[in-house]
Protein backbone atom coordinates (compact mmCIF):
# COMPACT_ATOMS: atom_id res chain seq x y z
CA UNK A 1 0.00 0.00 0.00
CA UNK A 2 3.10 2.26 0.51
CA UNK A 3 3.70 1.98 -3.06
CA UNK A 4 -0.13 3.59 -3.99
CA UNK A 5 0.19 6.09 -1.66
CA UNK A 6 3.87 7.10 -3.21
CA UNK A 7 1.72 7.18 -6.66
CA UNK A 8 -1.12 9.01 -5.12
CA UNK A 9 1.31 11.82 -3.17
CA UNK A 10 4.88 12.09 -5.19
CA UNK A 11 3.49 11.30 -9.43
CA UNK A 12 -0.21 12.23 -9.00
CA UNK A 13 -0.15 15.05 -7.17
CA UNK A 14 -2.64 17.40 -6.05
CA UNK A 15 -6.12 16.43 -8.43
CA UNK A 16 -9.29 17.84 -8.90
CA UNK A 17 -11.51 15.51 -7.70
CA UNK A 18 -10.27 12.01 -8.06
CA UNK A 19 -7.51 10.11 -10.32
CA UNK A 20 -7.56 6.94 -11.79
CA UNK A 21 -4.18 4.80 -12.11
CA UNK A 22 -3.39 1.21 -12.44
CA UNK A 23 -0.01 -0.77 -11.05
CA UNK A 24 1.14 -4.01 -11.45
CA UNK A 25 3.57 -5.45 -8.99
CA UNK A 26 6.32 -7.44 -11.37
CA UNK A 27 9.01 -8.76 -9.07
CA UNK A 28 10.61 -8.97 -5.63
CA UNK A 29 13.75 -9.55 -4.98
CA UNK A 30 14.39 -12.92 -2.64
CA UNK A 31 16.37 -10.51 -0.41
CA UNK A 32 13.43 -7.90 0.03
CA UNK A 33 15.60 -5.29 -0.55
CA UNK A 34 13.96 -4.29 -3.84
CA UNK A 35 10.70 -4.58 -5.58
CA UNK A 36 9.55 -2.97 -8.98
CA UNK A 37 6.08 -1.85 -9.96
CA UNK A 38 4.65 -0.73 -13.13
CA UNK A 39 2.09 1.86 -12.84
CA UNK A 40 0.19 3.88 -15.24
CA UNK A 41 -1.85 7.19 -14.57
CA UNK A 42 -4.91 6.81 -17.01
CA UNK A 43 -5.94 10.83 -17.29
CA UNK A 44 -2.86 11.82 -18.86
CA UNK A 45 -0.96 8.16 -19.93
CA UNK A 46 1.74 8.59 -17.87
CA UNK A 47 3.44 5.21 -17.46
CA UNK A 48 6.76 3.67 -15.35
CA UNK A 49 8.32 1.67 -13.13
CA UNK A 50 8.80 2.50 -9.38
CA UNK A 51 11.97 0.05 -7.54
CA UNK A 52 10.94 0.20 -3.91
CA UNK A 53 13.55 0.01 -1.53
CA UNK A 54 13.38 -1.51 1.72
CA UNK A 55 15.48 -3.14 4.38
CA UNK A 56 18.79 -1.08 6.03
CA UNK A 57 20.24 2.07 5.21
CA UNK A 58 23.31 4.08 5.94
CA UNK A 59 24.26 7.54 7.27
CA UNK A 60 27.83 8.61 8.53
CA UNK A 61 28.05 6.11 11.37
CA UNK A 62 24.12 4.86 11.91
CA UNK A 63 22.27 2.53 10.16
CA UNK A 64 18.36 2.59 9.61
CA UNK A 65 15.61 0.33 9.03
CA UNK A 66 13.16 1.53 6.38
CA UNK A 67 12.18 2.46 2.42
CA UNK A 68 12.02 4.30 -0.17
CA UNK A 69 10.57 4.61 -3.56
CA UNK A 70 12.39 5.80 -6.83
CA UNK A 71 10.47 6.76 -9.98
CA UNK A 72 11.42 5.65 -13.22
CA UNK A 73 9.24 7.18 -16.04
CA UNK A 74 8.82 4.87 -19.08
CA UNK A 75 11.63 5.95 -21.47
CA UNK A 76 14.17 6.00 -18.27
CA UNK A 77 12.97 2.74 -17.03
CA UNK A 78 13.20 0.97 -20.39
CA UNK A 79 17.19 2.58 -20.79
CA UNK A 80 17.81 1.41 -17.31
CA UNK A 81 16.32 -2.16 -18.06
CA UNK A 82 18.17 -2.28 -21.49
CA UNK A 83 21.21 -1.08 -20.24
CA UNK A 84 21.50 -3.38 -17.53
CA UNK A 85 20.41 -6.38 -20.11
CA UNK A 86 22.72 -5.50 -22.77
CA UNK A 87 25.66 -5.49 -20.39
CA UNK A 88 25.11 -8.80 -19.25
CA UNK A 89 24.69 -10.46 -22.58
CA UNK A 90 27.73 -8.51 -24.16
CA UNK A 91 29.93 -9.05 -20.76
CA UNK A 92 29.13 -12.75 -19.99
CA UNK A 93 32.47 -14.21 -20.41
CA UNK A 94 34.16 -11.06 -18.08
CA UNK A 95 31.59 -12.24 -15.74
CA UNK A 96 31.78 -15.76 -15.57
CA UNK A 97 35.65 -15.59 -15.58
CA UNK A 98 35.92 -14.90 -12.02
CA UNK A 99 33.44 -15.30 -9.53
CA UNK A 100 32.06 -12.30 -7.28
CA UNK A 101 36.11 -11.01 -8.53
CA UNK A 102 34.73 -8.94 -12.19
CA UNK A 103 32.47 -6.50 -11.94
CA UNK A 104 31.20 -4.15 -14.05
CA UNK A 105 29.94 -0.63 -12.78
CA UNK A 106 27.96 2.22 -14.14
CA UNK A 107 25.53 5.37 -12.96
CA UNK A 108 22.05 6.22 -14.06
CA UNK A 109 20.82 9.22 -12.45
CA UNK A 110 21.54 9.31 -9.21
CA UNK A 111 22.08 5.65 -8.69
CA UNK A 112 25.18 3.87 -8.68
CA UNK A 113 24.58 0.16 -10.43
CA UNK A 114 27.18 -2.79 -10.33
CA UNK A 115 26.94 -6.23 -11.87
CA UNK A 116 28.65 -9.24 -11.19
CA UNK A 117 28.16 -12.72 -10.89
CA UNK A 118 28.10 -14.92 -7.45
CA UNK A 119 27.56 -18.63 -7.94
CA UNK A 120 26.62 -20.63 -10.69
CA UNK A 121 23.90 -18.77 -12.38
CA UNK A 122 23.64 -16.28 -10.56
CA UNK A 123 23.60 -12.73 -11.73
CA UNK A 124 23.40 -9.98 -9.15
CA UNK A 125 22.71 -6.66 -9.57
CA UNK A 126 23.43 -4.11 -6.92
CA UNK A 127 21.86 -0.69 -6.92
CA UNK A 128 22.92 1.82 -4.38
CA UNK A 129 20.51 5.02 -4.27
CA UNK A 130 19.30 7.84 -1.58
CA UNK A 131 21.61 5.64 1.27
CA UNK A 132 20.01 2.25 0.31
CA UNK A 133 21.80 -0.70 -1.37
CA UNK A 134 19.58 -3.06 -2.75
CA UNK A 135 20.78 -6.30 -4.22
CA UNK A 136 18.77 -6.99 -7.60
CA UNK A 137 18.93 -10.95 -8.51
CA UNK A 138 19.00 -11.68 -11.88
CA UNK A 139 16.12 -13.74 -11.98
CA UNK A 140 13.88 -10.79 -10.39
CA UNK A 141 15.72 -8.55 -12.62
CA UNK A 142 14.50 -10.54 -15.91
CA UNK A 143 10.83 -11.30 -14.26
CA UNK A 144 10.83 -7.34 -14.15
CA UNK A 145 12.34 -6.74 -17.47
CA UNK A 146 9.70 -9.87 -18.55
CA UNK A 147 6.88 -7.98 -17.04
CA UNK A 148 7.07 -4.34 -18.18
CA UNK A 149 7.25 -4.95 -21.95
CA UNK A 150 4.01 -7.27 -21.03
CA UNK A 151 2.77 -4.30 -19.02
CA UNK A 152 3.38 -1.86 -22.04
CA UNK A 153 1.76 -3.65 -24.39
CA UNK A 154 -1.50 -4.08 -22.91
Amino acid sequence: YQTKFFISREIIGEEPEYEKFIIDPLAAAKSSELTSVFYEIISNEKRGLILGFYDDFWLPGSRYQGFSFKNLEYQNALLLLDKIEKIIDVEKKFLNADDDENNIYFTFQDMVVIIYRKGIMSGRIRIQWNNFDAEWENTAFRRTKRRFERAMKN
